[in-house]
């Protein structure tokens, strides 16, 4: 049975929704979501797989998506979404992290590891970008479905969800059709302003400038993983991050494109244990980790 996430942490000016998987005694794995997407959107199977190498793993929605506050009329800057993500680690009573993001939850994840090293153990950046000109383009044919009217109904925000995934989904692996539909029905149902919300933070991506000379100071142990289908983010930007992160190691993920479908879960979930696996600093239990 699904469950459904109403735990909140107060973090400086905003509301944070969470929820966690696994031991509270075994060091927190955190995961970061992507751009206009929420928590429900990491998988809960994926979550608990996760789990079972170890971990205790935390995801969350961002600012100005599902449950989290929304903030209409505001400006603000990745920096301000990597501040709270390191203020929900304090409200968890979690000193350090690994750290997972996802497309624009990798930038907040490389973000953290630049300015708040102590609080990174590892770092993984799945499907992103550092932020350079001419990396990680999105396809011109994605495009048009941003174009489009939002949602007004469920079904409409099902069938949109399904035609954008015929675009930016994996062409290599078996999309689940049925829990698309699910998911898609769910995060309309928690969250009807998702659209202007993305907004917001598209804005925060395209005010960001490029990270690669500061990604050369990240010191946590790095893994950059890609998918060589991918048309919202080129695998371009996957290469040029584990270029400028010293020692980070590029798994590129053949026919994976900007999704996480079930059949790439095996190489992500080893991509991620074992780059963890990495740190010089032993993984001592957290204090707390959610409910």
């Amino acid at each position: 049975m699904r469950h459904d996430p109403q735990n909140m942490a107060t973090v400086g000016a905003v509301d944070l929704c969470y929820d966690a998987f696994g031991d509270r005694g075994r060091p927190t794995l955190l995961l970061i979501m992507g751009l206009g997407q929420q928590l429900i959107h990491w998988p809960e199977d994926f979550c608990r797989q996760l789990a079972a190498e170890g971990f205790r793993v935390v995801r969350f929605d961002n600012r100005d998506a599902g449950r989290s506050t929304h903030l209409p009329g505001r400006r603000y800057t990745l920096e301000d979404m990597a501040e709270d993500t390191v203020g929900l680690l304090d409200a968890l009573a979690v000193d350090s992290a690994h750290v997972v993001g996802a497309s624009l939850g990798g930038m907040i994840a490389q973000t953290m590891a630049i300015r708040h090293p102590g609080r990174v153990r590892s770092l993984a950046s799945l499907m992103s970008t550092t932020g350079r000109r001419g990396v990680g383009r999105t396809s011109i044919r994605v495009f048009r479905h941003m174009l489009t009217r939002p949602p007004r109904t469920e079904q409409d925000a099902i069938e949109r969800r399904v035609r954008v995934f015929a675009s930016v989904g994996s062409t290599g692996f078996d999309q689940d059709l049925d829990e698309l539909r699910r998911v898609t029905a769910y995060a309309f149902r928690r969250d009807h302003s998702a659209r202007e919300g993305r907004r917001r933070q598209h804005r925060a991506v395209r005010a960001a400038g490029d990270r690669t000379e500061a990604l050369r100071q990240v010191t946590a142990p790095s893994v950059v993983v890609h998918g060589t289908k991918d048309p919202m983010c080129h695998s371009s930007g996957g290469r040029a991050t584990a270029e400028a992160i010293p020692g980070a190691r590029l798994v590129l993920v053949p026919g994976m494109g900007h999704d996480l479908p079930p059949g790439a879960w095996p190489q992500l979930i080893h991509a991620i244990a074992s780059n963890a696996a990495r740190t010089d600093t032993p993984d001592a239990p957290d204090r707390g980790a959610g409910p």
